[in-house]
C-alpha cells in the first residue's frame, strides 16, 4: 500500500499567506476574550460620562462585530475558504471593523466630560490590542494599525489640555507597532521553517512511495519469475533427464524436444522482458534513433509469426499503404531493434490470444511526420477496465490469460519504448469483437528510403565457399554451460572446436596448435579476455594474426577493453546461432586479406 500523502501542498503559491492567516485565526479567540474582559471596565467608566446615551451605540457596534466574526468563522470551515484572496479580504475587513469600533469609542470618550482622558486611554489600549492581533498578516497590519490609532490620537491632540497624554499614547502605540513588527518577523521565520519542514516531509513521502513501488515491483518480479522459471525448467529438466538416460526411460521424442525448446525460449523471453522493464523503470533504458525501412521490418516479423498462426488456423495478413510501396523517399526515424520488439509483442499477442478468425497488420502514413502500424485481431476483446489492467506491469487479464505463458510485461514495456522513441501506443477494443493496437512513430518523408544492403543480398544468393569451409576454433570460456552452447552452435555450423577453461590454457594451446579462429570470454579467471587477446597478439607467426572474437556480457567498457587489446569482433551474450554465424563469417573474411588496423576497426563495428 502506498504511503499516505499530506494533503497540504506547501509548494503551492501563497503558502506563507495561508500560514499567516491561519495564525491570525488561531489568535482570534484570545482577541475576543480580551475585548470581552475589557468591556465591563469600559462600561463602568462610561457610566460616569455626560453623554452616557452614546454607550448604546458602542454596544451595538460590539454586537455587530461579534456577529460578523461568527459569520467569518463559519465561512472559514467551508471549501470556499481555500480561496486565499477572498479569505485575506474577509480577515482584513474583520480587523478593520474592530478598528472602526475603536474610532467610535474615541468619539464617545471625546464628549465624556471629566472622564474623557480615562476613556481615551482605554480606547488607545483597545487600538493597541487591534494592532497586535493584526500583526500575523502584513496586509491586515498595514490597514488596521492606522485606523485603530487614528481615533484616540485625533481626540487627544484636538484639545491642548490632553496633548501631554497624547504624547504618552503615541509612545505606547509606537511600542505596540514595533512589537507587532517583531512578532510578524518571527512568525515569517517560523513559517519559512514550517514550509521547509513540510517540503522535507513531502520529499520523504515521495522517496517512501518510490521505495514501496520498487519493493512491490521486485515482489512481482520474484513471483512472476519463480512461477515461469519453475514451470519452464521443470519441463526442460524432464526432457534432458530422458536424453541423458536417467531413470531407465527411453530417449525423448521430437515432440518432447520441441516442447522443451519452446519452454526454454519462453524463459528467455520472460527474462529479457523483465530486464528491459526494470531498466525502463529506473530510467536507464536508451534508444538509438536512425533511419530504417518499416515495411520490410513488419513483413519480416509477420513471416516469422505465420507458422504459429497457421498452426491455430488463423489468417495472418499484411496491408501496406500504396504510398509506402516502391518509394524512393521516406524512412522511419526510431530505433529499429526496439520497434521490432514492439511489433513482435503486438503480433505475438494477437496470434496467442486469438482463437479463430484473422490477425491483420496495417502500415500507413499519418501526416508528414508520423506513420502508424496497426495490429488488429478478432480475439476475445477487452473491456475498458481490462484494457487498463493489461497495460500494468506484471498484471494479466484473468479472463483471457488463463493457461497462456508470459510475464505480463509486453504491453507496458511496448508503451514505454514507444514513448522513448517519440511515439505512442494507442489501443481500442470491444468485448467479443477484437482489439486493435496502433503504434505511432516518427517518420521523415524527405529522408532517402533505406534499401537492403547489396552485399547481404549477394551473400544470400551465392554464399562464398570460403565462408562455409570448416574452421578450427579455439574457445576460451570458464562457464561450462556457455562453452557447451558455443560448441553446439559452432559444430552445428560445421566447425571443429577445442575448449580451454581459462585464458592461460588458451594461450598455451595456441602455442602448440594451429587454429583458424579464437573466441574469448571477456571475464575469465587466471587470465581474462583482454589479457588473453593481448598475449595472443604478441605471439610470433600465424597464431599471432588469428581472428579473435570477444564474447562479452554487454558492458561497453568490457567491449572497449577487448577491442583495444586486439579483438576483431565483439559478440554479446546471450549468443544466438545467427549472431555466431555472422561473427564467424566476418572473422573468416579477415583471414583472406592482409590484417590491418582498418580491417580490425571495420570488423569491430559488427557487434552481434
Amino acid at each position: 500500500m502506498f504511503a499516505e500523502r499530506r494533503t497540504h501542498d506547501v509548494k503551492r503559491p501563497g503558502a506563507d499567506t495561508a500560514l499567516a492567516l491561519g495564525v491570525q485565526v488561531a489568535l482570534l479567540p484570545y482577541a475576543l476574550a480580551i475585548f470581552a474582559v475589557s468591556l465591563p471596565f469600559f462600561v463602568w467608566a462610561g457610566s460616569f460620562a455626560r453623554n452616557a446615551v452614546w454607550m448604546s451605540l458602542s454596544f451595538a457596534i460590539f454586537a455587530i462585530n461579534w456577529g460578523v466574526f461568527y459569520g467569518i468563522n463559519s465561512w472559514l470551515k467551508t471549501p470556499k475558504a481555500e480561496d486565499l484572496t477572498m479569505r485575506l479580504r474577509l480577515q482584513v475587513a474583520g480587523g478593520l471593523l474592530w478598528a472602526l469600533g475603536v474610532v467610535q469609542m474615541s468619539a464617545f470618550a471625546d464628549g465624556a466630560g471629566p472622564i474623557r482622558e480615562t476613556l481615551l486611554l482605554l480606547a488607545a489600549a483597545a487600538g493597541m490590542v487591534c494592532i497586535f492581533f493584526a500583526s500575523p498578516v502584513p496586509q491586515c497590519l498595514v490597514v488596521v494599525a492606522p485606523v485603530a490609532a487614528a481615533g484616540p490620537l485625533w481626540a487627544l491632540f484636538s484639545r491642548p489640555e490632553s496633548r501631554q497624554t497624547g504624547l504618552m499614547v503615541v509612545g505606547g502605540l509606537a511600542l505596540a507597532l514595533a512589537m507587532a513588527l517583531i512578532f510578524n518577523r518571527m512568525l515569517r521565520r517560523q513559517h519559512a521553517l514550517a514550509v521547509a519542514h513540510e517540503a522535507l516531509i513531502e520529499e520523504r513521502m515521495r522517496v517512501l512511495e518510490s521505495a514501496e513501488r520498487t519493493a512491490r515491483s521486485k515482489s512481482d518480479i520474484v513471483a512472476t519469475l519463480s512461477h515461469e522459471i519453475r514451470n519452464g525448467l521443470t519441463g526442460v529438466t524432464h526432457v534432458l533427464a530422458a536424453a541423458a538416460g536417467k531413470g531407465g526411460r527411453a530417449a525423448p521424442s521430437r515432440e518432447q524436444l520441441n516442447a522443451a525448446l519452446d519452454a526454454a525460449q519462453d524463459l528467455i523471453a520472460v527474462l529479457n522482458a523483465t530486464l528491459d522493464a526494470e531498466t525502463a523503470e529506473s530510467g536507464r533504458l536508451a534508444v538509438e534513433t536512425q533511419a530504417f525501412e518499416p515495411v520490410r521490418l513488419v513483413r519480416d516479423l509477420v513471416l516469422l509469426e505465420r507458422p504459429h498462426a497457421l498452426a491455430k488456423g488463423l489468417e495472418l495478413a499484411v496491408h501496406v499503404d500504396a504510398s509506402l510501396e516502391n518509394r524512393v523517399l521516406g524512412a522511419a526515424m526510431a530505433d529499429p531493434m526496439r520497434t521490432r520488439q514492439i511489433i513482435a509483442n503486438l503480433v505475438g499477442n494477437a496470434v496467442k490470444y486469438t482463437v479463430r478468425g484473422r490477425v491483420e497488420v496495417r502500415i500507413e502514413p499519418r501526416g508528414d511526420d508520423r506513420f502508424a502500424i496497426e495490429v488488429a485481431d478478432t480475439g476475445p476483446g477487452l473491456s475498458p477496465e481490462e484494457l487498463e489492467q493489461a497495460f500494468e506491469p506484471f498484471r494479466r487479464v484473468e479472463r483471457t490469460g488463463a493457461g497462456v505463458n508470459g510475464a505480463g510485461l509486453g504491453l507496458s514495456l511496448s508503451r514505454q519504448l514507444a514513448r522513448l522513441m517519440g511515439g505512442a501506443l494507442e489501443t481500442s477494443s470491444a468485448l467479443g469483437v477484437g482489439s486493435c493496437f496502433t503504434v505511432l512513430l516518427p517518420y521523415d518523408a524527405a529522408c532517402p528510403c533505406p534499401q537492403e544492403p547489396v552485399e547481404e543480398t549477394l551473400a544470400a544468393a551465392d554464399p562464398a565457399p570460403d565462408v562455409q569451409r570448416s574452421l578450427r576454433v579455439l574457445i576460451a570460456e570458464d562457464d561450462a554451460l556457455n562453452a557447451a552452447m558455443l560448441r553446439a552452435i559452432l559444430e552445428q555450423l560445421g566447425h571443429q572446436v577445442v575448449h580451454a577453461q581459462n585464458g592461460r590454457r588458451a594461450v598455451d594451446l595456441a602455442k602448440v596448435c594451429e587454429f583458424d579462429l579464437v573466441m574469448l570470454d571477456g571475464r575469465m579467471p587466471v587470465l581474462d579476455g583482454p589479457q588473453t587477446a593481448a598475449e595472443l597478439r604478441a605471439m610470433p607467426g600465424a597464431n599471432g594474426q588469428l581472428p579473435i572474437i570477444a564474447v562479452i556480457g554487454g558492458d561497453a567498457d568490457e567491449a572497449r577493453e577487448c577491442t583495444e587489446a586486439g579483438a576483431d569482433t565483439v559478440l554479446r551474450k546471450p549468443v544466438s546461432v545467427a549472431g555466431v554465424a555472422r561473427a564467424v563469417a566476418d572473422a573468416a573474411a579477415l583471414t583472406r586479406h592482409p590484417r590491418s588496423e582498418g580491417n580490425r576497426a571495420e570488423a569491430s563495428r559488427g557487434v552481434a
